[in-house]
């Protein structure tokens, strides 16, 4: 200490000396000078890479020998109709940038910003799955124990596939404990909302069926809202306190996420910063957005920053430098695959360096995907508000990974093929993927197109083979059958969530 303070002394003197004074001045004013130049050529370094990001989206497929065709975020929003995008880049585990997009309501001038608030829709799970993991860590939840065991005011109703095997969370974490109601469709602003309870039992003025054992639990993954609304009911019945504040002191407060909370009924202080959700025609959702009691499953507002923060303290859990929610230990867990490509709370991808953790969320007028990779600390949130969002933030996605040089989310590369318009004429009709989805199957001066229940928006379908399409934007495949006669039957389409089959009706 003493070395220390007698070389201060002998700093202080040599700044009276008037022959080095000057010296060791220029050597500070170039240093300076160095930090200031390094620092603005990082920041133009951060700016040409989010312009590259705004001027490059892609779509999700590129035909083979032709160039690619680079879009920006506004043209692509005013192509899709939607009204605002809001994005939150995380990079070396802290939010490197966030970008804002456009207007809260249509025809109004409120723009976008990054304290406008969006319906997460079911980005809500992943943050009650670490609410559940926190409880389960302090011991007052069990992962593997039945669920009625401490469910108070409503049971799970027995039936013929719980005889042997019981719900547990574990399960309805990962949705693997059989449950049924696979989401929600909340309730317009003036309607009657009903209790947890009726929504349960599926009783008026519940708009959803009875939430119930379907399969045996524990033998196959099943995607259940319906399961994530028992976690609600559980976590309500232990605690003893509503469910909003629960999470604003489990892990919204904790984690500084003061533009989020799950209440349905805004606060005052947040209910200005909420954005207006949009149909995919552009037009507003009538009151702005819905109401959604099944909070644990659907029911959270937030901001790209807000998520971003939830993500990184994830990801940091998972390297053993926090644990302010939960430890590495559970963190683990969370992000193990126990049915399906799910954890307990996400999407999971991928391993090592490479796995990636995401989940997407749709509600009438929002759509929003956060994906992170815990082991390089990067990820992104993207949030807007409009019901046909996923095309614009899959493409945010495209024009990110070749940014940043991530192997995902890259566009898919295709051989176009001629095909006799003959054998496009037999493809022509109505398909029904369930009862209330229907796809139509037109022509167009040769070219053939798809339909969704009379959307506005219409996919071209691109040939590979006389059977088999492709269609650009959106990049799900369809693969026409036929039976032995070579009357066609359906098609199956494949896209990145899932495969299923359309059998032809007309």
């Amino acid at each position: 200490m003493g070395e220390l303070r007698l070389r201060h002394c002998i700093f202080l003197r040599s700044l009276k000396n008037p022959i080095i004074r000057p010296c060791i001045l220029l050597i500070a004013s170039i240093l300076l000078s160095f930090l200031v130049l390094n620092c603005r050529a990082s920041s133009t370094q951060l700016e040409n890479r989010i312009m590259n990001i705004e001027n490059g989206l892609l779509k999700a497929i590129r035909i083979k020998s032709q160039p690619s065709e680079k879009l920006t975020i506004v043209e692509r929003m005013r192509h899709y109709k939607i009204p605002g995008v809001s994005i939150a880049f995380i990079d070396d585990y802290r939010i490197e940038w966030v970008r804002c997009y456009g207007l809260r309501e249509r025809g109004r001038s409120s723009s976008i910003t990054s304290r406008t608030l969006f319906q997460a829709a079911s980005i809500s799970k992943p943050i009650t799955a670490a609410a559940v993991l926190h409880f389960v860590e302090k011991g007052v939840l069990e992962l593997d124990r039945n669920v009625n065991d401490r469910l108070i005011s409503w049971k799970v109703p027995e039936n013929e596939y719980t005889a042997h095997s019981k719900v547990t969370l574990r399960g309805l974490l990962n949705h693997s404990a059989g449950v049924t109601v696979h989401g929600f469709n909340g309730y317009a602003k003036g309607r009657p909302v009903p209790t947890l309870i009726q929504i349960l039992d599926g009783k008026e003025p519940a708009n959803s069926e009875p939430i119930r054992v379907g399969i045996v639990p524990d033998t196959q993954w099943e995607y259940s809202g319906g399961g994530y609304t028992i976690i609600q009911k559980l976590l309500i019945d232990v605690l003893k306190m509503p469910f909003p504040l629960i999470m604003q002191d489990t892990i919204l407060s904790p984690l500084k996420m003061r533009h989020s909370t799950y209440d349905q009924k805004l606060p005052s202080d947040l209910i200005n910063l909420a954005a207006t959700g949009h149909k995919p025609d552009g037009k507003p959702v009538p009151g702005g957005w819905h109401i959604f009691p099944e909070m644990a499953a659907a029911g959270l507002w937030s901001t790209p920053s807000d998520i971003a923060r939830f993500a990184v303290e994830i990801m940091k859990s998972a390297q053993g430098k926090s644990a302010r929610v939960v430890s590495r230990k559970m963190t683990d867990q969370m992000l193990s695959i126990h049915h399906g490509d799910y954890g307990l709370g996400f999407f999971l991808h991928g391993h090592g360096e490479s796995l990636q953790i995401s989940h997407a969320g749709g509600h009438e007028g929002f759509s929003c995907y956060l994906v992170a990779y815990p082991q390089r600390g990067q990820g992104v949130v993207i949030m807007t508000n409009a019901e046909n969002g996923m095309p614009l933030y899959s493409e945010i996605l495209r024009s990110i990974a070749k940014e940043y040089s991530w192997e995902d989310f890259q566009p898919k590369e295709k051989v176009l093929v001629e095909v006799d318009p003959k054998i496009l004429d037999l493809y022509l009709g109505r398909y029904q993927i369930s009862p209330d989805f229907i796809v139509s199957i037109f022509k167009k001066e040769n070219r053939l197109f798809s339909q969704a229940n009379n959307d506005a928006m219409l996919d071209e379908l691109f040939p590979e083979s006389d059977k088999d399409f492709f269609a650009i934007e959106s990049g799900y495949e369809i693969s026409f059958a036929k039976d032995k006669e070579g009357k066609v039957t359906g098609f199956t389409v494949n896209s990145a969530l899932e495969k299923v089959f359309a059998r032809k009706i007309d």
